[in-house]
């Protein structure tokens, strides 16, 4: 039986981040009845900067090492992250406490008003689509390369006001996020696997907690999902073995059949000229060394080159 205790889970302060957060202190409230659970928000680096473009600020916890650092000094209890915005290599005594069951991990394509009834395929040549993720840019000008392209920084809400504002004639987000706000009827189109695979944890949230607080742990254990936990393990050790950060062209997407889970992932040039994909099928117990392996598979199919390419562009 845990000891009755004021439980402070940490936030940003974006109404997505808000809905997300307030989504588990009620599922937390629910299965422990007897703690209280309050929240404390805070800016992160990435909420306060900008005008500048993702990558050029350097992404290693751009949207969590504030939270982070409150962990450290117990001011907060726990933190709620998109996992997607979670480094793959947390800081020393902290861990991953829970991830949650996974919403849609898929990108959405959000129209303006005038391209009612297009797709990705039949938007006019030159029209403009905002994005501050190069994964999404590579892919797209992949698939599509009669669009243009021009980096859209803000939260969700932001975002869709220039949008709407005609500053784009659209902009591609997540499918989770835009649902968890109740904006799933702005989405244009659905943009699946075969145009652009989803980034590493997408859809799912990631608890955040020390090590070594073993209470906070058992009270998060109703809110691990399996599943979730076993694809996002995979995409997390794929994306770790590449050395890759959240602002770098990688993509992936997973399956889980009975005992068997599938990885697919893919490695993309800027210019989305040059693109690496593959998959591997293997046991759900080894999923973390399943991601290991299709690292090692598509670096030696030249992702590797590329990555380094990426990172040199943006140093210079």
């Amino acid at each position: 039986m845990l000891a009755t205790r004021t439980v402070v889970i940490g936030s940003r302060k974006s109404q997505l981040a808000l809905v997300q957060t307030h989504w588990v202190q009620e599922q937390l409230q629910n299965a422990h009845g007897s703690q209280t659970f309050v929240v404390e928000t805070m800016s992160t680096q990435g909420d306060n900067i900008l005008d500048v473009a993702l990558a050029k600020i350097g992404d290693k916890g751009l949207f969590t090492k504030e939270l982070e650092l409150a962990m450290l000094s117990s001011t907060v209890d726990l933190a709620v992250h998109s996992l997607k915005d979670l480094p793959t290599h947390l800081p020393e005594g902290l861990i991953l406490g829970a991830i949650t069951a996974r919403e849609n991990p898929a990108d959405a394509l959000v129209l303006h008003a005038k391209h009612r009834g297009k797709t990705l395929d039949t938007l006019p040549a030159g029209a403009v689509l905002g994005t501050s993720s190069l994964r999404r840019l590579a892919q797209l000008r992949h698939h599509a390369p009669h669009v243009q392209f021009r980096d859209v920084r803000g939260n969700l809400n932001t975002r869709l006001a220039k949008l709407d504002a005609g500053e784009f004639d659209g902009i591609v987000l997540a499918v989770a996020g835009l649902e968890r706000l109740g904006m799933g009827d702005r989405i244009s189109e659905v943009l699946g696997p075969e145009i652009s695979l989803h980034a590493v944890g997408q859809g799912a949230l990631g608890i955040e907690c020390r090590a070594e607080d073993r209470e906070v742990l058992e009270l998060l254990t109703p809110l691990c999902d399996q599943e979730t936990t076993v694809r996002c393990l995979a995409e997390r050790a794929f994306l770790r073995a590449l050395e890759g950060g959240c602002q770098v062209p990688i993509g992936v997407h997973t399956g889980v059949a009975g005992d068997r889970l599938t990885l697919e992932g893919m490695v993309a040039s800027l210019d989305g000229q040059t693109l690496i994909r593959d998959r591997l099928t293997g046991a759900v117990s080894e999923s973390e060394a399943l991601g290991v392996e299709l690292a090692k598979m598509l670096r030696g199919r030249g992702a590797q080159a590329i990555l380094d390419a990426i990172t040199a562009e943006f140093r210079s």
